[in-house]
């Protein structure tokens, strides 16, 4: 137990960095910075090939391995937060981390590279995704309206949103499957032993762990020196830390567009918003009934619908079948916007 508190507890970390000299800091930050990149390149790789070899579509495996691996360590830490008896940090975890995914890592994407619209798998997961946030927000909404004091999301929600986790993962599998039968005239490339199925899951899991492992220990050194050369506390806050639970989709999606495969940060990111309201509050609420601060409803919520819509919007109205820069502006725009509010605001 103690060492779970060691992985999830953000004080004990915090605390082991800041009695290490500025030099180590900076050795540890340097030795991150490659984890992610050669864990992101791996991951890519791993997820290219095993493509290949088993015939699902890269977005469908960026929606459900790719994502499921980077969203684990945020409900790990959520869960093991609200165990604790800080479940408040649950809820704006999976809220924050929905708006970063979208607004942020996608608006890059669509500004670095031309992103296909799929639109079979993206008229499906994407409605998913969409509907999932719409209905945390009607359920908190009622639980604002019915419930006296402060609402919370009870246990039963977070049993809830564990069942639909679990319809949309078959769901997933079953509109790709259905998919690579109406594909069935596509031929798939042959690959030695060397490039194998098994071996392409090792490298995706593999590039998980170093992605995950340096995203863990970049974000508190970071703080640590931001702090000592006398960065305020708040914009820390609303920068590094913000940005650090969003680190390793973030990396993902730069190594995916540098090695021409833009659709899967697209099913990444789709996914792990689901994952983030489905997965990350659903177990949260489990472990423990999460509080609603009333920031959520009159900023943090519509944030998120804002970025979601517009991304519903944009898949819709994309005829010719690619995301324009001008969208991905416009969601790097409200994320911005919402970063600076949030300092202004002080929330």
């Amino acid at each position: 137990m103690e060492t779970l508190r060691w992985i999830a507890d953000e004080r004990l970390l915090y605390g082991l960095l800041g009695g290490l000299s500025t030099t180590y800091l900076l050795i540890i930050i340097a030795i991150s910075i490659i984890l992610l990149w050669r864990g992101a390149d791996w991951m890519i790789e791993g997820v290219v090939v095993f493509a290949e070899r088993t015939g699902l579509p890269k977005i469908v495996i960026g929606a459900t391995i790719v994502s499921l691996g980077t969203t684990t360590p945020e409900a790990f830490v959520s869960v093991m937060a609200a165990w604790m008896g800080n479940p408040g940090l649950a809820l704006g975890n999976g809220v924050g981390s929905i708006i970063a995914d979208t607004a942020l890592i996608f608006g890059i994407t669509c500004i670095l590279s031309r992103v296909p619209v799929d639109r079979y798998i993206l008229n499906r997961t994407g409605i998913v995704q969409v509907g999932v946030a719409t209905l945390l927000v009607a359920i908190s909404l009622i639980a604002w309206g019915t419930m006296p004091g402060q609402p919370v999301l009870d246990r039963w929600v977070g049993g809830l949103f564990l069942v639909l986790l679990a319809a949309y993962l078959y769901l997933t599998y079953f509109w790709s499957q259905k998919r690579s039968i109406l594909e069935t005239a596509h031929e798939l490339p042959e690959r030695g032993e060397s490039a194998s199925a098994v071996k392409s899951l090792f490298m995706i899991m593999g590039g998980l762990f170093l992605v995950i492992t340096g995203a863990r220990m970049l974000v508190p050194s970071s703080v640590e020196i931001a702090g000592r050369i006398g960065v305020p506390e708040d914009i820390i806050a609303a920068t590094l830390v913000a940005l650090g639970t969003s680190l390793p989709e973030l990396v993902t999606a730069i190594a995916a567009v540098r090695k021409g495969h833009p659709e899967i940060t697209v099913g990444n990111i789709v996914g792990a918003d689901v994952l983030n309201c489905l997965f990350v509050i659903g177990a949260s609420a489990v472990t423990r009934p999460l509080v609603i601060s009333a920031n959520f409803f009159t900023f943090h919520f519509p944030a998120m619908l804002i970025v979601l819509f517009s991304f519903r919007a944009f898949i819709v109205i994309n005829k010719d079948g690619w995301f324009k820069k001008w969208q991905g502006v416009w969601l790097l725009g409200i994320y911005v916007g919402y970063i600076i509010l949030q300092y202004v605001m002080n929330i």
